[in-house]
């Protein structure tokens, strides 16, 4: 029997697109979550949320926005295919944001419920999305460039990016979202420093 390690087999274009419909669905639904109990996330996300709380104008629309500059990085540090596929990621979750509060009725739900489960969903997201060469844009482009080029690992390096977003959250939420936001925040960024590691998963495309 050979010893060798099996070969990475590429995803195909169909896996990618699926891949990426799910992921953005379940982060769609987590930032649901998150704006009907008025918490906050990390990463350009969180901006865009703390933006649309201040302002009253649409998380999809400041998302995709404020997303705008990062795909010249994504172009010049993760290649062409990189980038479109985050361009794709992006735009489904900007208008998928905006769809699942007219498909699913969240009137009501328990704060620490949505940062935790929400944090959850966010978390898987970005994960799948990962594995799929892809991501939402913004921070996590920079954080995946710097794991895969100096080891630095992506879930870290975003947790201490979404720790500053906390900060500033201060002076547009209450403390006691704040602190919910930050445990959902640690879910996420453990379930990403967990699980995207180099050498566990080989399906890359």
């Amino acid at each position: 029997m050979s010893s060798e390690a099996p070969k990475p087999r590429q995803h195909t274009i169909l896996e990618d697109g699926f891949a990426i419909l799910i992921a953005t669905t379940i982060m769609a639904i987590g930032i649901a979550l998150y704006t009907e109990a008025t918490l906050i996330t990390g990463s350009t996300a969180g901006i865009a949320l703390l933006i649309s709380y201040a302002t009253g104008v649409s998380f999809g629309i400041l998302f995709f926005c404020i997303n705008l500059p990062f795909y010249l990085l994504a172009f010049l540090r993760m290649g062409l295919p990189f980038t479109l596929r985050t361009i794709a990621s992006v735009l489904l979750l900007s208008v998928l944001t905006s769809l699942v509060p007219q498909w699913m009725d969240i009137s009501s739900v328990n704060p620490v419920f949505a940062a935790l489960a929400g944090g959850g969903m966010i978390g898987l997201g970005i994960l799948f999305l990962f594995r799929h060469r892809s991501s939402v844009g913004g921070v996590s482009i920079l954080g995946l460039y710097l794991q895969e080029n100096f080891g630095l690992r992506a879930g870290y390096f975003q947790l201490a990016v979404d720790s500053a977003i906390m900060v500033v959250a201060l002076f547009v939420i209450p403390l006691d979202r704040v602190l919910l936001s930050l445990a959902g925040a640690i879910v996420l960024n453990v379930i990403i420093a967990i699980n995207h590691k180099p050498g566990r998963y080989i399906g890359f495309s």
